[in-house]
């Protein structure tokens, strides 16, 4: 008995001095991801110089960016709801000057808003309340996009029409122009445009994704229009279900043009161009980047909080209230499983994924 009890002292004392020779760079790795990744990007630095394991941790959960905000639109009244998915939290802001006006893009923290009763386009800041009007011009349902803020020097606005199978007519303004130019552009391939267009201005070109999955290219500089000689991306015969065309998204990621097709519970699709062979390939995963699809415009963000990381938001579906859900690229599923993806059921101009500025904060 003696002898047993002189072994299990033995024995804890030397898991103590084991403990005592225990620094905090044999922290377990996933305890070092739990508190690295709620340290400030200065802290998460300063935390990467202690040791090359501390290091490889702290890169991995590195925030730099962050996540634009999922903005609503009211059907009556001037009260906005924006909603943050990174912090799960819910904004509420009164806009007056928004009333009576539909998104038609966004992009830096800025929205394209059209007045249909008077046809004004017009820019807005719900952040700093800036507004730039631009000249009145029609547009009915087709889609609108532009390529920087309206207080840079290179932002134009780009928006396209059908006329005929072989014709599009083709419309540009920069802020601070008189009026709008439209030229009539052939279509060497088919090519249809309407309401459920996909749009991202990327590497300086405006590239338009239309109903059948054909690529159009604008050169703005040379006022060239074209349509690319690249297959439609090829999906399942099960994604070609009623309102197949309203689960598209099209986005741009460090000069790579990224499409996600979903249809109802279907695991969804993500392709990306390439542009050497001049075909749709399909990913298999997003390599930590992370996508934030609507119907009207959609962003990519890279060193977003590790949970956020190979993941796709989706604005907001039946069912859900005013959230969004998610596919995760690594798990291959929804988040909520159970959530019903209905995007025939849904108004494309009731919300928009924004970029709020890093220090926003509204109450």
């Amino acid at each position: 008995l003696a002898e047993t009890i002189n072994l299990d002292e033995k024995k804890a004392t030397e898991e103590e001095e084991s403990l005592k020779l225990q620094t905090w760079a044999d922290l377990p790795v996933e305890l070092l991801e739990l508190i690295l990744c709620r340290l400030t990007l200065e802290d998460n630095v300063r935390a990467s110089a202690v040791c090359s394991r501390w290091h490889k941790v702290a890169v991995a959960v590195r925030v730099v960016n962050q996540s634009p905000w999922l903005m609503y639109f009211p059907k009556y009244g001037s009260l906005y709801e924006f909603y943050d998915p990174a912090e799960r939290k819910t904004y509420s802001l009164e806009l007056p000057e928004l009333q009576g006006s539909r998104a038609c893009y966004t992009k830096d923290g800025w929205l394209l808003l059209y007045r249909p009763r008077n046809h004004g386009v017009f820019f807005f800041n719900p952040f700093n309340r800036h507004m730039i009007k631009l000249p009145r011009f029609e547009l009915t349902y087709q889609m609108v996009a532009f390529s920087d803020a309206p207080t840079s020097d290179l932002c134009v606005v780009f928006t396209i029409k059908h006329i005929s199978p072989t014709v599009v007519a083709i419309s540009t303004c920069r802020p601070g122009d008189s009026e709008w130019t439209t030229v009539n552009h052939q279509n060497r391939l088919p090519f249809v445009s309407s309401i459920w267009n996909k749009m991202v201005f990327c590497s300086g070109m405006f590239y338009c994704l239309s109903l059948t999955g054909w690529l159009g290219v604008y050169d703005p500089l040379l006022r060239a229009w074209s349509v690319l000689h690249v297959p439609p991306p090829r999906c399942p015969e099960n994604f070609f279900a009623k309102n197949w065309w309203k689960g598209k998204f099209m986005a741009e990621h460090d000069g790579d043009i990224l499409v996600i097709y979903t249809c109802n519970t279907e695991t969804p699709i993500i392709f990306k161009l390439d542009h050497s062979e001049m075909v749709w390939e399909e990913m298999q995963t997003l390599n930590g980047v992370t996508l934030f699809a609507s119907f009207l415009s959609s962003h990519s963000r890279t060193e977003l909080p590790g949970a956020m990381r190979n993941v796709v938001y989706f604005s907001k579906v039946r069912f859900f209230g005013k959230r969004c859900i998610s596919y995760s690229v690594d798990d291959r599923r929804y988040y909520p499983r159970k959530e019903c993806h209905d995007w025939g059921e849904q108004d494309p101009f009731e919300n928009i994924w924004i970029e709020p500025p890093r220090d926003a904060s509204l109450n």
